[in-house]
């Protein structure tokens, strides 16, 4: 009997519901997967799996929300073309490396250690075509410096 009474409501609330899905991001969703490389000057290549926030929601979702980021991941930015970005860590529970990465698949520049939940803008300091995010700490724990290279599709000198 119950089912048959609260089946209107459920219908009818639906339009709703479906809105509020939207609204609350999941934390745990992921886009789409690949790799990428990072060549260091003295010639070490380090591989991370990476999630790539492709659309403008998926770029503004980014990596908040989440309470770690393994060893060998991150989360690739791309744009279509190079220009000034600027970054933040709003929402964003876990230290993050960020690095900015020229057309050329050069390292521009690394913010090391973002701070989590702050509203501080990060800026590339120079036109990029991609931020890649790493867990915070990592780019000095394996020597990633910029001037360092980037084996990825989108980069022209990969």
């Amino acid at each position: 009997m119950a089912l048959f009474i609260f089946s209107p409501l459920f219908v009818a609330a639906w339009p709703f519901m479906n809105a509020l899905i939207d609204i609350v991001p999941p934390a745990y969703a992921k886009m789409r997967q690949d790799t990428l490389k990072i060549i260091s000057s003295s010639g070490t290549e380090h591989s991370f799996d990476i999630e790539v926030a492709a659309s403008e929601k998926e770029k503004a979702l980014g990596l908040m929300f989440r309470t770690e980021l393994g060893d060998g991941q991150g989360m690739l930015f791309p744009y279509p073309i190079e220009r000034g970005l600027q970054m933040w860590m709003h929402n964003t529970y876990i230290s993050l490396d960020m690095l900015f990465i020229r057309a050329d698949g050069t390292i521009a520049r690394i913010e090391e250690r973002a701070e989590p939940l702050s509203d501080r803008v990060i800026s590339s300091g120079s036109p990029v075509l991609a931020v890649l995010e790493l867990p915070g700490g990592a780019a000095q724990r394996l020597g990633i410096k910029a001037g360092d290279k980037v084996r990825y599709p989108i980069f022209s000198g990969t």
